[in-house]
């Protein structure tokens, strides 16, 4: 009984000082290690917080649509229309570039991946209803955003 006891308070000891360690050197639970300039890349604001949103307004905002079918072997295939704006994979993590930039997509308001062009497959989703959004985001992750608004789309689907 008693070496079960210090299993347990070295379990949650030692757990608490690897994520204090983890975070003092700025890496977080998505593997995005705030810390490292080089995973930045050059011109990157380090101190930016990539919630916050980048006003983009202007003459010809950007614009984002988003289309879902059931993949006939498995999962369901997204299609990402934009208009005014380029996917720029080769630009990831660099400053912010009018324009350009990447999308984050989300199942149920958590982040599942980046997209670095129109198409991706979702191979699992939840059953029930399932909410999918897309966010043009700055090569910078910042979320885009047009007269305080999110540069976003989502849809609404009921799966098996």
């Amino acid at each position: 009984m008693r070496a079960l006891a210090l299993l347990v308070i070295g379990l949650i000891f030692g757990g608490g000082i690897g994520f204090v360690t983890a975070a003092g050197m700025g890496v977080t639970f998505d593997g995005h290690d705030h810390g490292d300039p080089a995973h930045h890349g050059a011109g990157m604001d380090h101190g930016m917080d990539h919630d916050t949103p980048l006003e983009v307004g202007g003459g010809t905002p950007p614009a984002v649509q988003i289309a879902i079918n059931k993949d006939p072997m498995s999962g369901y295939n997204l299609l990402v229309s934009v208009e005014n704006f380029r996917f720029a994979p080769h630009h990831a993590s660099l400053a912010h570039a009018a324009g350009e930039g990447h999308a984050h997509l989300y199942v149920n308001g958590m982040k599942q991946a980046r997209l670095y062009g129109p198409w991706a497959h979702m191979p699992d989703l939840p059953s029930g209803e399932v909410i999918v959004e897309v966010t043009l985001n700055s090569n910078n992750h910042q979320p885009l955003a047009v007269d305080g608004e999110p540069v976003a789309a989502s849809i609404t689907l009921h799966t098996e």
